[in-house]
């Protein structure tokens, strides 16, 4: 059983910035890729950001790309996500989830954390 605790979040305005983080209760992120992901009231849940923790590979939804960066932190077996000129369209939750490299299912979820961006 893999836990995830997302951190971060808040009220921020809209030209900001936040940094979220998601810890595991495992020693070790290794053998798994993280994501990012979103949902805002209404809307589908959607992909931000993808870390691979043992190659550093990372992808990013063409709407953060350029504002968003998501890395890790071996020694303290963290992913972060890295918002810079939020927009008002970023105001969702945001979780963190983990899959094992050779799945596509994302087998473990934080609880999620708020963020949300006054215009």
């Amino acid at each position: 059983q893999v836990q995830l605790v997302e951190s971060g979040g808040g009220l921020v305005q809209a030209g900001g910035s936040l940094r979220l983080s998601c810890t595991t209760s495992r020693r070790t992120f290794s053998s798994y890729a993280i994501g990012w992901f979103r949902q805002a009231p209404g809307k589908e849940r959607e992909s931000v950001a993808v870390i691979g923790w043992d190659t550093g590979t990372t992808s990013y939804a063409d709407s953060v790309k350029g504002r968003f960066t998501i890395s890790r932190d071996n020694a303290k077996n963290t992913v972060y996500l890295q918002m810079n000129s939020l927009k008002y369209e970023d105001t969702a939750v945001y979780y963190c989830a983990a899959r094992l490299i050779w799945t596509r299912e994302y087998a473990y979820w934080g609880r999620g954390t708020q963020v949300t961006v006054s215009s």
